[in-house]
């Protein structure tokens, strides 16, 4: 025997949910009304307490949900993933750490920090270039790209080849051949060779020259920016936080060498330092003068 609608099972329910509607007089809730219409009545409001679709039937103004497709990024989500691409990326060894550990090391923590300063604002530099949709010009135009290249490896040529320079001997007792050469008075011939400002201007540069960074924030930038979200004011809060997670970090590498600071003021060490700087410094020069796009 057949049972009755409302008994019947609603086909593809998988909890029994009983589809049928429920049984009704003869003559309808309304008796000025047919039965069925209070019947379709009844099927719209079901219809309409399911989330978006029931059983195949899909309501207007509510989208098919699909499955497979990944869940959109919000801008919560967004910031802390770039934080901990950023801070894997800083802490990751290269030009930046060399410069400011040297620093640290022979100059002194402020000069130090200066110079971590001037690197961070380098890439506030080429995060606001990206931002603003300039630093394109660095992916369609190789003239651009190679101009940039070719000036950041003469500078860093600079760079490295001072430094190995002021290791040669006898250079520092050029200035008072009559002043023993000691710890104190080579650390000293050192810290008055360039200031604060000039180690953040070469920090600043030794970034801010760099096309490697610009092309960096071009396709890494885009990535992390959520749908819907202002791409420029989004793309310059991404390039604060890589400033900020940087300078973290070099706070951390100058507060290593402080216990060291006596030992790393000895002339030997210092000169094996700046020896060891300079030729990090021409060797990226020399690989950015060689790198062919």
């Amino acid at each position: 025997m057949i049972p009755p609608a409302a008994a019947r099972p609603y086909p593809g329910s998988p909890d029994g949910f009983t589809g049928g509607l429920p049984k009704m007089p003869a003559g309808g809730c309304n008796p000025a009304r047919p039965a069925d219409a209070d019947r379709t009545g009844f099927l719209v409001l079901w219809l309409s307490s399911a989330p978006g679709h029931r059983d195949g039937v899909t309501l207007p103004g509510r989208p098919t949900p699909t499955p497979n497709s990944p869940p959109e990024m919000t801008p919560t989500a967004a910031l802390l993933a770039f934080t901990l691409a950023a801070a894997i990326l800083t802490i990751t060894p290269g030009l930046d750490n060399a410069l400011v550990l040297r620093t640290a090391a022979v100059e002194g923590a402020r000069r130090a920090l200066m110079a971590g300063l001037g690197i961070s604002a380098g890439c506030l530099l080429w995060g606001a270039i990206a931002a603003f949709g300039l630093g394109s010009l660095l992916a369609v135009s190789t003239f651009a790209y190679d101009t940039l290249r070719i000036c950041a490896a003469i500078y860093l040529f600079y760079l490295g080849i001072k430094l190995l320079w002021s290791t040669l001997p006898g250079r520092k007792a050029a200035a008072d051949p009559a002043r023993p050469v000691t710890a104190a008075t080579a650390t000293a011939a050192a810290r008055h060779g360039t200031t604060g400002t000039g180690w953040f201007l070469r920090g600043c540069l030794t970034n801010a020259l760099n096309p490697k960074v610009g092309v960096f924030y071009i396709t890494f930038l885009p990535q992390f920016i959520p749908a819907g979200a202002d791409v420029l004011r989004f793309s310059l809060l991404l390039a604060v936080v890589h400033a900020i997670v940087g300078m973290l970090w070099f706070v951390l590498l100058v507060a290593a060498t402080r216990p060291l600071a006596r030992w790393l003021s000895r002339p030997a060490v210092t000169r094996g330092l700046d020896r060891v700087t300079g030729a990090v410094f021409i060797a990226f020069g020399l690989r950015l003068a060689l790198e062919k796009r």
